[in-house]
């Protein structure tokens, strides 16, 4: 699906040459199928609202939106395993998917890394590509509601891989959950997550110190925390 390429390209870190070369991008679609004529034209107006823009704002808007925080992390197995152990393990399994099919990553992007994951379901016939979707499309779901939320155009990019997935999932389903959340993303938050834990000698009794790591907890109480979806029951009910 050439349609997939061209997302990953337009989810990857935007650079120069992305900039320079978009009209590439604008062709390319012509010969995406797999398209309807409402999904193509959601496309095209991404390409040119976002290569229409000044290059460094977009490079900086990218950065506050997907390198802060979990949330909107284009990294799959943080919405799914979080920072367990597990998380290791379906890295391996993804990367001996890659080397099934005779590829080797040639970046420093972790093999979960979206636009990779995206680019390799390119070079796969139809139905299998629609089955790789298929099998992240609560993540897609979950990332394409809170992009619209925070009123990201890059929403629409989640909205068309979840139309070409086939998916019974649906980002509108999730607009209450995402209200609901705490920004993980704002200084306050951040700062929490490197905060050390108030560290209590055997036997010590809570002092004043208890009573404001209490208020600390209650304040990020409702912070995101990965999801741990359970993409297989989530898919099944899609096919």
């Amino acid at each position: 699906m050439i349609a997939l390429r061209i997302i990953a390209r337009l989810l990857d870190y935007p650079d120069r040459q992305l900039w320079d070369h978009h009209p590439e991008l604008l062709a390319a679609l012509e010969s995406a199928n797999e398209l309807d004529l409402h999904h193509s034209a959601q496309l095209i107006g991404f390409i040119h609202a976002f290569c229409s823009r000044p290059l460094l704002d977009v490079q900086a808007e990218y950065c506050e939106l997907f390198d802060r925080g979990r949330a909107t992390s284009l990294l799959l197995f943080e919405h799914v395993h979080g920072e367990s152990r597990d998380r290791g393990q379906a890295m391996v399994d993804l990367m001996a998917q890659y080397r099934a099919e005779g590829l080797e990553i040639d970046s420093r992007e972790l093999p979960d890394f979206l636009p990779l994951y995206l680019e390799y379901l390119s070079g796969r016939d139809n139905s299998p590509a629609r089955d790789g979707l298929l099998d992240i499309a609560p993540i897609l779901a979950l990332l394409g509601a809170r992009l619209h939320q925070r009123q990201s155009p890059y929403g629409v990019l989640f909205d068309v891989l979840l139309a070409l997935s086939g998916s019974d999932v649906q980002t509108q389903a999730l607009t209450t959950q995402v209200a609901q959340e705490a920004r993980d993303d704002t200084p306050q938050a951040l700062d929490a997550v490197w905060e050390e834990e108030q560290i209590r000698f055997l036997g010590e009794q809570p002092g004043c110190g208890s009573e404001q790591q209490s208020a600390h907890q209650r304040r990020f109480a409702g912070a995101v925390a990965p999801q741990y979806l359970d993409l297989a029951a989530t898919a099944s009910k899609g096919r």
